[in-house]
């Protein structure tokens, strides 16, 4: 008898550290996007409606909390505030392997010197990032492999190009099996057919400021359906018309604040223009700020299908 209660007491433990367990699981994942498959993704980006909560997309990850720009750290403190997405930098080494890194150079956002290109991956690993503050922070500097596995199950990147040959990376994207959480940034016509033929569930990100340019892209065969439209880094009436445009297509926008609003010099100049950018119907911020973003505009992000 003593033996059943005692077993009827771990059992009774056994399931309260489960579901203990599980909500403190689903606590922690309430911030990523999950897509099941390419389709899903696609759909997330189509506009349907007009009541649509602004996407937020984190450039290089975030500068904020003394993080360095295109780290894990800075993408782990965004979704521990929030859902989002990031855009990130691959750039190529003197022994081709692909890291996440912006500049060409080291000096900015490490405490190395060079050119990235001329440094072995053995070479960058032994170096720090550096925050926007020029600080010398505990963090290196990851692989694209690193990121995307990190990435699976949590959020959508965004890849930049750089020196990168388009080949290596849609190898990589194969290789991780990454279409579903993996959008590609193109501004030419030629380089996303290059990635459309490679994969035709490719989602796009593209470099699209006038309806001209955009019925180029339509023309050429990538489906409205797998891309969306970065408008520019400036409201503008030019910028309004285009995003009527692309939501009669179904096609969202997206106003890159990086060089512009972010530059305001108070919190409070910032949040009111992310909230006039929101009013006029953008469908995605692209900030250095993620987190005030999302303070600013107080809204959820849309629900995944």
């Amino acid at each position: 008898m003593k033996k059943r209660i005692c077993l009827f007491i771990g059992y009774i433990a056994f399931y309260l550290c489960v579901i203990i367990t599980g909500k403190a699981v689903a606590q922690e994942n309430a911030n990523y996007r999950v897509f099941k498959d390419s389709k899903a993704l696609h759909q997330f980006y189509q506009r349907i409606g007009e009541k649509q909560p602004t996407i937020i997309q984190g450039h290089r990850g975030t500068r904020e909390h003394g993080l360095p720009e295109n780290s894990i750290a800075a993408f782990e403190y965004v979704l521990s505030q929030m859902p989002a997405i990031f855009e990130i930098d691959p750039r190529l080494t003197k022994d081709s392997v692909v890291v996440v890194f912006h500049d060409a150079t080291l000096e900015r956002t490490s405490n190395g010197t060079g050119r990235v290109e001329d440094h072995t991956w053995l070479e960058l690993q032994k170096l720090n990032l550096k925050n926007a503050a020029g600080d010398v922070t505990e963090y290196r500097i990851p692989t694209l492999s690193q990121v995307l596995e990190w990435a699976r199950g949590k959020t959508v990147l965004i890849l930049d190009k750089k020196n990168v040959p388009l080949q290596i990376i849609a190898d990589l994207l194969r290789k991780h099996d990454a279409n579903s959480y993996v959008i590609n940034m193109v501004r030419s016509t030629e380089d996303a057919l290059f990635y459309y033929r490679d994969e035709p569930r490719r989602m796009f990100s593209v470099s699209i400021r006038n309806p001209e340019t955009y019925f180029k892209y339509i023309n050429a065969g990538i489906p409205k359906e797998q891309m969306f439209a970065c408008m520019g880094t400036e409201l503008s009436d030019d910028m309004i018309a285009l995003t009527r445009l692309l939501h009669d297509e179904g096609v969202s926008g997206l106003i890159a604040t990086a060089s512009s609003y972010d530059k305001l010099p108070t919190r409070e100049e910032r949040a009111k223009a992310y909230r006039k950018i929101a009013k006029l119907g953008i469908d995605i911020i692209e900030s250095d700020y993620p987190t005030e973003v999302a303070e600013a505009l107080k809204t959820n992000t849309r629900t995944e299908k």
